[in-house]
Parts: structure tokens; C-alpha cells; sequence
């Protein structure tokens, strides 16, 4: 077959297809070019989630007839004053956006320049059909209408109204992010479903897009290093999310989603959180133009830097400077830990670190007045009197008469006692066994939970008060979509006006766990899902998800009987050497390793 040019109107819907991939996909764009206009306010209007009608409106500089007519060319931009493409400050700059949108729906543009009357130009799938004098404010307004209509192949492919919708709202968020000083609204179907006022500082913003809650879980980000700046904020590890979807990154003002720099993000947090939470935060890179490629994609959501070490290395230290500065450090492993342990001499101790003990058999409350108030526990010796130099107590024990047990009857041993509220202690035969029980019982519970689902349903439990969880609009329309298959899970849910949800019952399994937190997460492990999977398909996340809630907490205090009761369950549970995360559940010290500790050895 011999090359021939391709028709105009081929050529078009080509470079539809790169740059309109959906309503969301047309909607960046109409909003970036009033961003390049010099806006001050941008109103969008979107019906059946940009499916239907998608219109933006701003009270920027305008166009005047004839600039108009050029800008529905295809590469007709008045954006790039020369051919120093990267030099490029503004978001939009290929002068394909509105052509290719122009070639697979119905696009009217009306625009004002400031002191001269409005113009109109109509566009149907390539065809003009209508051009003449409109009546509108200072500035331009621009509606897409029936987008993919005459060509079904591409419009079979786009997913439901709901997601659609959600995808735009996506959008537009991320551009309201980067410029607070310009108002956005946004309607859909009638609603007012956002709105950002005009605002000086990122921060204040960033909180009003994404979680009122965040402004008090976050940490100012704020370095700079040879000439690139790097600010932002970014949640403390204790608010985090079950998705990435809450990361949002910019580069000059520009959105992207950039692997290198969501890969700098898991990094920073690397030992911090689990692998399957994620940190919230809003990270604003400015570089020099000659640092950047920013023409490398054509949505432009994709950037190349010449040096990408040294911007990894920038967030990377930004992140954690920030986050130890708050005081929240990550986990030494246990090798370290052991290895941070000194042998001391009892002639070594001041005074205020500790007693000396008294010969065996001497009766200490009678004979030595500064042990008055101490008691033998288990064998033990615990002093009850509150002194000015000693430290609040961090351990707790019952009396444990129990020998210590053979390896073949308890291998996880016998407890003997609870550290900082979160550690249990047992005495095993081959050394002492440390256990995280929240790790531990977080995977019993998921066990559980899987047992109960292999059998049917899980029971639920209902609330005597039923709990009202706000959430956005798109997370909402998620989680009464799959309201049937959650209550399988034992989670009864039911819509309370657009952005809340009722929860009526919760698993029985989770005991007295927090619905809202719950919900919360569930909805955002829903946004990852492919909507032809059902939940049993996704069972390892959701019930993941709903274990991590029910579990025993760190922090709370344990009898010995509850301790010995998890350490035998752990002992025939499946996994139980792991908790849902991947971390560890136990960890043994050796009688070799203990006696290194005290120079036995």
C-alpha cells in the first residue's frame, strides 16, 4: 500500500484521541486555557459527568473574533511567543486542545475582550455551524455538549456517569490546588459540589480541597536546594490513607503524576508506614525551565528533569526533615535496637536512676525505709512509691507461677507481663518472645473474617445509635454502589444525602471498632478497584481493611489471661507470623542473645 496524507478531519480525531480520552480529559483543558487567561474566577457546569455538557467560564482577557477563529486550528496557540518551547510558563501551550475537542462533539465558544462586544463561534464534530455577535460578561465561556456522540466506538469505553463524574471533579481540584488565588466553583446535575474561595497561603487551600482534619495532622514542607523549591504539606504517618489517589504533585504550577516523584513520596516514608497506607500531601516543585521537560506527554501530566537524583534527593530530605522536626521518627529494627544496649555496673548508677537491693531475705519495707511501699510480684520485686526521679512506669505483670513451657506444648511461650501497653512479654523455652498485639490480633481477626465469608456471611452487629460519615460525593456514590456486597462483610450502609453515609451495623467480628475510620478507608480502597470486580475478588483488601479496625489496639492494657489467650490462637492460626501489612508479629531473643546482652557470652 502506497503512503497517502491523511484527511483533515482523520487528522483531528487522532489527535482527539491523544489529548480527549474522556470528559475529564476535556475538561483540564478547557479550565487550564482560563488559567492562562489570567483569571480571577472559573465557574464549571458539568451534566451526567461531562458526558452530556461540560461548560467553563471565566472573566479572563477574552478573544476577539478573529483570534477566536485561530484558536480552533490546530496548532494556533498564543502561548509560545517564539520557538523556545522550553521555556514554557504556561499550562497549555500544543494549540491542540480545542480542535481535537471541536472534532468529537458540539463546541461553543463565546468570548468579550474588555471594551469590545461579545462573539460566538459554534463547532459540531469538525463543521461550523454557527458564528455571530453573543451577550455575555468580560471574559469567555466555552461548552462541549454530547462528546463522543458520533463516534460510539470511543464513547462505549468510557466508564459510568458516577465515575466520570469523579474524575472531573479529580481534575479540577488539583488545578483549584495550585492556584488559591483564583476562585473555582463547580455544579454538577444542579448541585453546587465545590467551591474555593479566593486564598493567599497553599496550605489553607490544600485543607478545603482534600480534609478540613489535615490542617492539624500536617507538617509545612519548605527546602530549597540549588536552585530548586520545594513546599507543600504533608500529613503526619498517623493520618494516612489506604490509596495514593490523596498525593497530588506539581511541577511550576503544573499537575502531573510523576512516578519518580511518587517514588521519592513512598521513600520518604518508607519506614514510617505500612506498605499498603499512604501519606496525604500536596508537594509544589518549582525549577529553573532548563531543568524540566514538560512537553514530553500530550495531556502534559508526565515530566522528564535532567537531574532526577537530586530531586528525589530533595523530596526525600524535605519530607523527612519535616516529619522529624514534628518528632515522629521511624522504627529502629530490632538488630539495632540491640545493638543501642550497653552493660552497666551497679557503681555506675546515679542515685536517681535506680536502688541497689538489699542482701536476699531482707525484709525491705521494715529494714530499709526507702523501700517502703515495695512488694514481691511472681517472684519480683516492684517499688509502688512515687519518687521526684523516677520515671512513670512503662511495664505491667501479674503473678505467672506457670513453669516455663516445653517447645513442643507452647512454642509462643507463657506470658509474663505487658510492655508500654503494647508489647506482650512471654517466657518461652529457648528465650523470651516479644509480641506487637495489634500486628498479631489484626491477623487473627482477618482470619477469622475469611472463615466466616468461606461459609457465607459474616455476622453483623448492630449500632444502638447510628453513625452519620461524611465523606466527599464521589466516595459516597462508591460505597452505595457496593452497599449489597458489604453487607456480606457484616457492614450495613445506606445513603444519607449526597456526601454522608449512615452505618447501621458493623462486623461482630471487629467487636467495638471506629465506623467512621472504617468507612473512611473503605472508600478509598473502593476508588482502586476495577469496577467489574466484585469484593469477594478483592476479599485480601477489603477484609484487610475491616481487621486492621477490629483488632486490638496498642495502648490497651491486657490481663494475662487475654495474653496467653492470643499467643495460643496465634500458635493454630495460619500467616499468624505476619500481620496484614507484612511487618512481623513476634520476635524472639534467644537465651544466647540475652546472655550476649549481659556479657555471659
Amino acid at each position: 500500500m502506497s503512503i497517502r496524507r491523511l484527511p483533515e478531519h482523520l487528522v483531528n480525531r487522532i489527535a482527539a484521541g491523544e489529548v480527549v480520552e474522556r470528559p475529564a480529559s476535556a475538561l483540564k483543558e478547557l479550565v487550564e486555557n482560563a488559567v492562562d487567561a489570567g483569571a480571577t474566577r472559573i465557574a464549571v457546569v458539568l451534566s451526567e459527568g461531562g458526558t452530556l455538557r461540560i461548560e467553563v467560564a471565566d472573566d479572563g482577557c477574552g478573544m476577539t473574533p478573529a483570534d477566536m477563529a485561530l484558536a480552533l486550528e490546530r496548532h494556533a496557540t498564543s502561548k509560545l511567543p517564539d520557538e523556545a518551547i522550553e521555556s514554557v510558563v504556561t499550562l497549555g501551550f500544543r494549540g491542540e486542545a480545542l480542535p481535537s475537542i471541536a472534532s468529537v462533539a458540539r463546541l461553543t465558544i463565546e468570548s468579550r475582550v474588555r471594551g469590545s462586544e461579545g462573539w460566538a463561534r459554534t463547532v459540531d464534530n469538525g463543521v461550523v455551524t454557527r458564528e455571530g455577535p453573543a451577550a455575555l460578561p468580560p471574559g469567555t465561556r466555552v461548552m462541549v455538549e454530547d462528546l463522543f456522540a458520533r463516534v460510539p466506538a470511543r464513547r462505549k469505553f468510557l466508564r459510568s456517569a458516577r465515575a466520570e463524574y469523579a474524575a472531573c471533579l479529580d481534575a479540577v481540584r488539583r488545578l483549584a490546588m495550585a492556584r488559591p488565588d483564583i476562585a473555582f466553583t463547580v455544579e454538577h446535575d444542579g448541585r453546587r459540589v465545590l467551591a474555593a474561595s479566593q486564598v493567599e497561603d497553599r496550605p489553607g487551600r490544600v485543607a478545603t480541597l482534600t480534609d478540613r482534619a489535615l490542617a492539624d495532622n500536617s507538617v509545612a514542607i519548605d527546602m530549597e536546594r540549588e536552585g530548586l523549591v520545594l513546599g507543600g504539606v504533608a500529613s503526619l504517618p498517623t493520618y494516612n490513607r489506604g490509596i495514593a489517589d490523596h498525593q497530588y504533585l506539581f511541577v511550576n504550577g503544573r499537575p502531573v503524576k510523576d512516578r519518580l516523584l511518587m517514588g521519592a513520596i513512598r521513600g520518604a516514608y518508607a519506614e514510617m508506614l505500612p506498605r499498603d497506607r499512604h501519606a496525604v500531601v500536596a508537594l509544589f516543585l518549582d525549577v529553573p525551565s532548563d531543568q524540566v521537560d514538560v512537553n514530553v506527554h500530550p495531556a502534559k501530566t508526565e515530566v522528564r528533569f535532567r537531574d532526577p537524583a537530586m530531586v528525589r534527593g530533595l523530596i526525600v530530605s524535605g519530607l523527612r526533615r519535616a516529619l522529624d522536626g514534628a518528632g515522629h521518627r521511624s522504627q529502629r529494627a530490632p538488630e539495632a535496637a540491640l545493638a543501642m544496649w550497653q552493660p552497666e555496673t551497679p557503681t555506675d548508677r546515679h542515685p536517681s536512676e535506680g536502688w541497689g537491693l538489699p542482701p536476699q531475705g531482707t525484709d525491705l519495707a521494715q529494714e530499709t525505709p526507702a523501700f517502703a511501699g515495695v512488694t514481691a510480684l511472681g517472684g519480683s520485686v516492684r517499688d509502688h512509691r512515687p519518687t521526684f526521679f523516677s520515671a512513670p512506669p512503662q511495664a505491667r505483670a501479674e503473678p505467672a507461677w506457670s513453669p516455663p513451657p516445653g517447645a513442643t506444648s507452647f512454642p509462643l511461650g507463657v506470658a509474663r507481663g505487658q510492655v508500654a501497653k503494647t508489647y506482650i512479654v512471654a517466657e518461652a523455652e529457648d528465650g523470651l518472645i516479644l509480641v506487637d498485639q495489634h500486628a498479631a490480633h489484626e491477623r487473627l481477626v482477618l482470619e477469622r473474617m475469611r472463615a466466616a465469608l468461606s461459609g457465607g456471611t459474616v455476622a453483623s452487629q448492630a449500632l444502638l445509635i447510628p453513625e452519620v460519615v461524611e465523606l466527599d460525593e464521589p466516595a459516597c456514590d462508591r460505597l452505595e454502589a457496593r452497599a449489597a456486597e458489604l453487607s456480606e462483610f457484616g457492614l450495613d450502609l445506606e445513603r444519607f444525602g449526597p456526601r454522608a453515609m449512615l452505618v447501621r451495623a458493623t462486623p461482630a467480628l471487629l467487636g467495638q471498632s471506629d465506623p467512621r475510620g472504617l468507612v473512611t478507608d473503605l472508600a478509598d480502597e473502593l476508588a482502586a478497584f476495577d469496577e467489574a470486580l466484585s469484593l469477594k475478588e478483592r476479599l485480601d483488601a477489603v477484609a484487610g481493611t475491616m481487621a486492621c479496625h477490629g483488632s486490638v489496639r496498642a495502648g490497651r492494657i491486657l490481663s494475662v489471661t487475654e495474653m496467653n489467650a492470643l499467643l495460643r490462637e496465634m500458635e493454630v492460626t495460619p500467616h499468624s507470623g505476619q500481620c496484614n501489612h507484612g511487618r512481623p508479629t513476634w520476635v524472639l531473643l534467644r537465651r544466647s542473645d540475652l546472655e550476649k546482652l549481659f556479657g555471659r557470652k
